[in-house]
């Protein structure tokens, strides 16, 4: 993707240089949020040698009872169906959701009005990470040519890793590219942390140390 599209426009190459970023070192993530009383309702769907039986839905996932709002998902308190997968690599792990007994239903009946702090705090959470993110750059190397054509490509996985060596935990999809990064230059990234909270990180695409030109 040539940088001139519309999500990025390349300016002159900077001297090679580590990644800088202004703030604090510790380690911040935008999705570290547990609360005593989320923790509680999650850890019991986890809880025990084996999860009972699982609710499924009409298409063949997984029925879960959202403890937060999910972008594109649902609102909180609300029992959506997703894939096996997703359910326990993300939503189960970082305590977004429980597994929809009737239960956890009544659990989060009862700690509605608790876990709606918990989300604001969230929010407030989110919002003061995505300000350290736009006071930050990262540059990211990559083997290119003389005319500053790269040899493969630079994308979200690579601006997330690049984002956790400076302790920013954002993942891959929360960086929002129209398509790969194919030349060295300046690039204006949207990073969205989540429905309410985005913003724009500067990345920096830069040849190789030991680049020789074309190969």
């Amino acid at each position: 993707m040539s940088p001139e599209a519309p999500h990025a426009a390349p300016l002159a190459v900077p001297q090679k240089s580590k990644a800088r970023r202004s703030g604090s070192q510790t380690s911040r993530s935008p999705v570290d949020r547990t609360h005593p009383a989320a923790a509680k309702i999650a850890s019991a769907a986890k809880a025990g040698p084996r999860l009972p039986r699982l609710p499924k839905g009409e298409r063949g996932g997984i029925e879960l009872l959202l403890v937060h709002a999910v972008e594109h998902l649902g609102k909180q308190g609300e029992v959506v169906e997703v894939k096996r997968g997703y359910a326990f690599n993300y939503l189960l792990p970082q305590g977004l959701a429980a597994i929809a007994t009737d239960h956890h239903k009544r659990m989060v009946e009862k700690h509605r009005a608790k876990l709606e702090e918990i989300a604001r705090e969230r929010l407030a959470g989110l919002r003061s990470v995505l300000e350290e993110l736009i006071r930050t750059s990262v540059t990211i190397e990559a083997n290119a040519n003389d005319e500053g054509h790269l040899y493969g490509s630079v994308g979200a996985t690579e601006i997330s890793r690049s984002l956790k060596q400076q302790d920013l935990m954002v993942l891959p999809e929360q960086v929002i590219l129209q398509g790969p990064l194919k030349e060295v230059g300046l690039y204006t990234v949207r990073v969205r942390l989540s429905a309410e909270v985005e913003g724009d990180l500067k990345v920096w695409v830069v040849p190789s140390s030991g680049d020789g030109g074309s190969k």
